[in-house]
């Protein structure tokens, strides 16, 4: 479903050069689930990133089912993203000035994927219990909602991949059980890829295969 090849991501600050990501080779089968952890700044995120045709690599391909992302257009890379991806970030990034219902149904607006997008969007805060939140707006909810609400909005666009960065970051224990649950819910009924950065161990550990990152480099890890 998604191969990295020979990823390598250099940032240079102030005339110094850090090295996130170092020649990283992998492949996430159809249907899979992969957790990577690893400490903070060891180039989770950036190569998660990568992975999603959100940063361009210095070097290396990324391949979406045969399509090498970094050779298309803009336009097609963004309808690609649109249309195969669901992203869930650290943080919720709601749009202050949209409802919830809103929020959700945005990526909807950039594609022609969904039919009755409102609908669908009702069903997912159903699903994540939220239903009675609809008309909210994020300042009127809190922190574990709003991500809740994010999470929601990554599978409206029913995506082949979800690429997700400690996507229970700030939900307490009972919530972060319904996402995990909602998470294998969603890849038993449509084969669902999950790629998941984590620093939770109970998430990592219903993953098909482990990841360890450090240095910018990345290793398989038995459980």
């Amino acid at each position: 479903m998604i191969e990295a090849r020979d990823l390598c991501k250099t940032y240079r600050v102030e005339g110094q050069a850090f090295t996130v990501v170092e020649g990283i080779n992998l492949v996430v089968r159809k249907g899979e689930t992969v957790s990577i952890v690893g400490h903070s700044g060891s180039g989770k995120t950036t190569l998660l990133s990568l992975l999603g045709g959100v940063t361009k690599p210095d070097f290396g391909q990324v391949m979406l089912e045969g399509i090498d992302l970094w050779s298309l257009g803009d336009d097609r890379l963004s309808e690609l993203r649109n249309r195969k991806l669901g992203f869930i970030y650290q943080f919720s990034s709601l749009i202050p000035t949209l409802t919830a219902l809103d929020n959700i149904c945005l990526p909807t607006a950039f594609g022609t994927a969904v039919d009755n997008p409102a609908d669908r969007a009702i069903a997912l805060l159903e699903k994540i219990g939220l239903a009675d939140k609809a008309g909210f707006y994020p300042c009127q909810l809190s922190g574990g909602q709003q991500r809740r609400v994010a999470i929601a909005r990554a599978f409206i666009n029913s995506p082949e991949v979800i690429l997700a960065d400690e996507p229970t970051g700030d939900l307490d224990e009972e919530t972060e059980r319904e996402i995990i649950d909602l998470f294998r819910e969603i890849n038993a009924e449509s084969g669902t890829t999950f790629l998941i950065v984590t620093h939770n161990k109970e998430i990592a550990s219903l993953a098909d295969r482990r990841f360890a990152m450090k240095n910018g480099a990345l290793k398989e890890v038995p459980f």
